[in-house]
């Protein structure tokens, strides 16, 4: 669902000016109409509502900006961790080594320790 520039103000409990700040500042930008009205989504409102948390702790703004950049970076990292843990067979051999192969590259028909497309870290 999509809320104007006034319901998502309401949402965030902001002045909807200090929603037009934090999209001229890059924190908060919202989806634009072609007339160029704001749309606003729920996880919209709810990034507003972390600029404003941390704002009251005494982050500055450019500190603010730095942190949703972080926590977007963490987001990516641990998508493409969860996608590589689906698609990852983790296997140890007698020597302690740790093998990681990929599962589409495993032949379960050959019984053996050493699976094709073994990757050696």
């Amino acid at each position: 669902m999509l809320y104007n520039i006034s319901q998502a103000a309401v949402l965030a409990k902001m002045h909807p000016q200090t929603l037009r700040q934090y999209d001229r500042l890059g924190l908060v930008v919202p989806k634009k109409t072609r007339g160029l009205s704001r749309r606003y989504t729920m996880r919209d409102v709810r990034k507003l509502q972390i600029v404003q948390q941390l704002s009251r702790k005494g982050v500055n703004l450019e500190g603010v900006r730095r942190i949703l950049e972080l926590q977007e970076e963490n987001n990516i990292l641990r998508r493409q961790l969860a996608a590589l843990r689906d698609d990852t067979i983790f296997l140890s051999s007698n020597d302690g080594d740790v093998r990681v192969v990929f599962e589409r590259d495993f032949d379960y028909s050959y019984n053996t320790s050493i699976p094709i497309g073994l990757i050696e870290f």
